[in-house]
């Protein structure tokens, strides 16, 4: 039964372990012999790493094999076990397509096959016996030119029937430099009418507030409650939500112990922020959605109605999501109706 969205997951690093490792047995020859056994791999994998760019460097095993030949492999396997497992009703898989590219390209033929790429993944997305709405969020990214950055706003514009928003990835640590540069790249996607989303105030080497007016969704932004909590008001005003990933923070050694997002989640909800709890990277971490909201609650992090409305915001702030309810209100009152309907014309029981 699909009752849940995922704001934030990249294309990346949700292939989950067993399937990664599989495919290198099979069609990869030079992977197959460095991982040659699978509980190695899923250790090297899956780890604690001691850092964000750390963490982030795992990306790049994942982007080598995502090729406009093999996208379709994964994306099925992706889009099966999201259904199947996690119940999603509706996922924004973001990715930055210029690194799904043929790299013995020129940079000018390589953003030319970005298209390319943007049209495979929404193709190998809709699966029919695995009913599910999903988007893109096209991910600019610190390690790109200006070039490629503009190009790939200009290919989130021309493909709305694909994509959803603009997001910015590389980690958040390398914006400082540029900064200037991707305040104007957002002002030009929003000029065209692009919705953003940003890899912002994920760590304490990564909050940028000349970002804030440009974003309508902030991805990780667990600094803002943690170290800036004044900035919370200005959240609350302009309507953005966080996108929160508990595992991350365990990960990428943000966070010591997940019981510090408790005061994450009690700082945003008194002030009127809202947050997504989504999975980042699930094939990384090994953990999908329902176990992200299970980690919480078990440890007393949040309760049940919080966590109902975390899931509440999540459709309420999905970018391509085109009713006005959530699946499971929608659900409620199907049955609703169907159990009137069935008792509607049984006598009453008298005694």
């Amino acid at each position: 039964m699909a009752l849940y969205a995922d704001l934030h997951r990249h294309l990346g690093g949700s292939v989950v372990p067993r399937i990664l490792w599989r495919y290198f047995q099979r069609h990869d020859e030079q992977l197959a012999q460095r991982f040659p056994d699978y509980y190695k791999f899923e250790e090297f994998y899956t780890r604690e790493r001691s850092s964000l760019d750390e963490y982030l460097e795992l990306h790049t095993l994942v982007e080598s094999v995502q090729t406009v030949k093999t996208l379709p492999y994964f994306i099925y396997r992706l889009i099966r076990g999201a259904y199947i497992f996690e119940n999603l009703a509706y996922l924004e898989l973001r990715y930055t397509p210029y690194y799904r590219t043929a790299h013995d390209l020129s940079q000018h033929e390589r953003i030319e096959q970005m298209g390319t790429i943007v049209e495979i993944v929404g193709k190998a997305s809709q699966v029919k016996e695995y009913p599910m709405i999903t988007s893109q969020i096209l991910c600019m990214h610190t390690r790109l030119p200006y070039e490629v950055n503009k190009a790939i706003v200009d290919l989130a514009a021309s493909r709305r029937d694909y994509v959803c928003a603009v997001d910015i990835a590389g980690g958040d640590s390398h914006v400082r430099e540029r900064l200037d540069e991707f305040i104007r790249l957002y002002q030009y996607a929003r000029s065209l009418g692009i919705k953003t989303t940003g890899h912002l105030f994920e760590t304490v080497n990564g909050c940028y507030p000349e970002l804030l007016p440009y974003l309508m969704r902030i991805g990780h932004g667990i600094q803002i409650p943690l170290k800036y909590p004044e900035l919370l008001k200005e959240v609350a005003q302009l309507n953005q939500c966080l996108e929160i990933c508990p595992t991350t923070y365990l990960k990428t050694g943000t966070l010591e112990d997940l019981s510090e997002l408790k005061i994450v989640f009690e700082r945003c909800f008194e002030a009127g922020v809202d947050i997504a709890i989504c999975t980042d990277n699930a094939g990384l971490h090994n953990v999908r959605l329902p176990f992200e909201y299970e980690n919480l609650l078990t440890q007393n992090i949040i309760d049940f109605a919080q966590l109902e409305a975390c899931q509440d915001a999540a459709f309420r702030h999905a970018f391509a999501w085109p009713y006005q309810q959530r699946p499971a209100s929608l659900l409620t009152g199907l049955l609703q109706e169907t159990y009137l309907d069935d008792h509607s014309s049984k006598p009453l029981l008298t005694l």
